[in-house]
């Protein structure tokens, strides 16, 4: 258990639990060198793990807020998420309005969590705002602007997003509207660019983060660690990952490399216990997980000499199963993960030439 003469580092601003004195978060903590290269991203230490005494603990990122007592991706769930489950983050993800709103829902469509059949990007936002879960106690979807004003709040200055962007909208169009969201809310003392991270399943999408977010930081979301090795090449990528494709040696030597080469990685969806702990001694900086409440638990206690971190034999056998589906539906995955790191490296290196030549005329 953490005692309150640990040292640790500082995440944002604000003690967040016994042991944790947090400093204050400063723009410096953070790297920013594009204008000597237009292709290097924001480097967010913000995110990066605890150190708590001698331990180095991922923080708590709530995978949709806290999703294992409240309907996923409302308000309820964030703030559940924040109030009693400790989060340091929360995961949320991304999709359009027939208006342009952008909303906070995992699915393309409201069947799941709402009981209608219409897609999201079929309904304005005046429907949608009037429709409630089917889980209790019956939340209303919300809109990217809404978490935003509530972890504008002076004591929610320590918090932080991790956005995934989903690849059903039109992509200029999303990106766009994130932007604009984020412009027209006040994050209060923290500037926004410090406390969200831009998670992107496709290479093209790392244009769009460049033309209208270039101060933010970025993230790969993936379930493949041969397609995801390739944003090691872009300057500041980090890595948000399916804990099952990081099981065994192939795992192993994609995190030496992502850890070796100084960039964030976080592991999803992470409910089980035993996977927690393997998390914590793989010494990753964020854990996505339904229930924070439980992940904090498990690091308030946690002792690398007595834990044990093993996968199970029915862990392992999902990890064969994901490389047997990989494998199987590799074609129409390199479609709907279109581009690549090298070619978004070529356009960026076209354009620093030309913006050095402009400047030379």
């Amino acid at each position: 258990m953490a005692t309150t003469d640990d040292v640790v580092t500082p995440l944002l601003q604000a003690p967040r639990q016994q042991g944790e004195k947090a400093g204050l978060y400063t723009q410096s903590s953070m790297s920013s060198n594009r204008a000597d290269d237009p292709a290097i991203f924001t480097l967010p230490t913000f995110t990066q793990a605890r150190v708590v005494g001698k331990r180095k603990l991922p923080q708590s990122i709530a995978h949709r807020g806290f999703k294992a007592k409240c309907p996923e991706n409302t308000m309820c769930a964030f703030k559940t998420a924040i109030e009693k489950g400790r989060a340091h983050a929360i995961e949320t993800d991304i999709h359009l309005s027939k208006d342009n709103v952008v909303v906070l829902s995992h699915d393309t469509d409201l069947k799941r969590c709402f009981g209608r059949q219409e897609r999201i990007i079929e309904c304005d936002w005046q429907f949608l705002s009037q429709l409630r879960t089917i889980k209790a106690p019956h939340e209303p979807m919300p809109r990217l602007q809404d978490l935003l004003e509530y972890i504008a709040n002076p004591e929610l200055q320590h918090i932080w997003i991790l956005l995934d962007i989903k690849l059903d909208n039109d992509a200029d169009s999303v990106m766009r509207l994130i932007a604009e969201t984020l412009a027209s809310v006040s994050s209060g003392p923290n500037r926004w660019p410090s406390r969200v991270v831009l998670g992107f399943w496709a290479a093209k999408y790392l244009d769009l983060c460049a033309k209208y977010l270039p101060e933010y930081p970025v993230a790969n979301i993936g379930f493949s660690t041969c397609h995801s090795r390739q944003f090691l090449k872009v300057p500041h990528v980090g890595f948000n990952m399916f804990a099952k494709a990081l099981y065994g040696p192939i795992g192993t030597r994609f995190i030496k490399d992502v850890q070796a080469a100084g960039r964030p990685l976080y592991i999803w969806t992470v409910n089980e216990p035993n996977i927690m702990r393997w998390g914590i001694a793989k010494g990753v900086d964020g854990v996505i997980t339904d229930n924070p409440e439980l992940f904090n638990q498990i690091c308030d206690d946690f002792d690398p000499d007595r834990d044990s971190a093993h996968i199970t034999l029915s862990q392992w056998l999902s990890t064969f199963w994901l490389y047997i589906m990989l494998a199987l539906f590799s074609i129409p995955l390199r479609h709907r993960l279109a581009g690549s790191a090298d070619s978004f490296l070529k356009r960026r290196q076209t354009l620093k030439v030309k913006s050095t030549l402009a400047l030379g005329a």
